[in-house]
């Protein structure tokens, strides 16, 4: 099984890499000119993207110390992106030091810093798996290493699923991921959606495509359809700043153009 511990894949700077956009978005140093240009790009047409990134950050934020609050001390995260502090496992083992998180990414510049998703707290664990998100049985297989699939374990899809097509299966994987995963398991998931300037986001999935990157934006309705018969949890399917939103997430645009949802085996 891929693990922090293999040797680190060759970074390919040649092309713009999701990941490195979405660390310069967020002011991150972890980037190069290849994925400044791509991201300035990005911006060009949607000069919210900077915004929209760091609303992402505090929506993850929020909705993992909502679970760990509510008993949940298991964390599988899948598409973790570059670290950038605060990360999963420190919010939720600052909730419940004993929580146990599992990172999983395919982005070989992650696998370099993934001693900064390792440090737990004493009392808890992290762990790191280099794998691809469609990939769910590899995943799974990795994950019960650190997690027990006897207790709930949260699985987190945080602005992600936009990079899964539905050629490559993008409902299918959540469905083997959650498979295995026990009654009271969660799923939180972020997504871009065109509903509100399909010309803007037809543009910026241009971008990607064009870089390499697979990207399907979804509607309301497609995005529904990932939690289909899962129970939402309060406040149901809502743009990112308005789940849960907090004195940082009222200060942004309340209609920017991601989907966030929470809901419960």
């Amino acid at each position: 099984m891929p693990d922090a511990e293999r040797p680190v894949p060759i970074i390919d700077t040649s092309r713009p890499h999701s990941a490195r956009m979405y660390d310069w978005f967020l002011g991150g140093k972890d980037n190069y000119p290849v994925d400044w240009e791509a991201a300035e790009q990005v911006k060009s047409f949607f000069p919210q993207a900077a915004e929209l990134a760091r609303a992402n950050r505090s929506f993850m934020h929020r909705a993992s110390r909502a679970l760990a609050q509510m008993g949940v001390r298991q964390f599988l995260d899948i598409g973790t992106g570059i670290p950038t502090e605060p990360n999963l496992h420190q919010v939720v083992q600052g909730v419940a030091p004993q929580s146990k998180v599992v990172y999983v990414d395919n982005d070989p510049i992650v696998l370099r810093h993934a001693q900064a998703l390792l440090r737990s707290s004493d009392e808890g664990q992290t762990a790191y798996i280099q794998t691809d998100a469609r990939e769910p049985e590899l995943i799974i297989e990795g994950a019960r290493k650190t997690l027990s699939f006897d207790e709930p374990v949260v699985l987190s899809m945080v602005a992600l699923l936009h990079f899964v097509t539905d050629s490559d299966g993008a409902f299918d994987v959540v469905g083997r991921l959650l498979d295995p995963l026990p009654a009271g398991s969660c799923l939180v998931i972020s997504h871009a959606t065109a509903d509100f300037d399909p010309d803007t986001w037809h543009a910026v999935v241009d971008v990607y495509r064009n870089s390499g990157t697979p990207v399907q934006v979804r509607s309301r309705a497609e995005f529904a359809k990932f939690f289909f018969g899962l129970n939402l949890i309060e406040p149901g399917i809502e743009f990112v700043t308005n789940w849960r939103p907090d004195s940082t997430a009222q200060m942004q645009d309340d209609r920017l153009p991601l989907y966030a949802g929470v809901a419960q085996k």
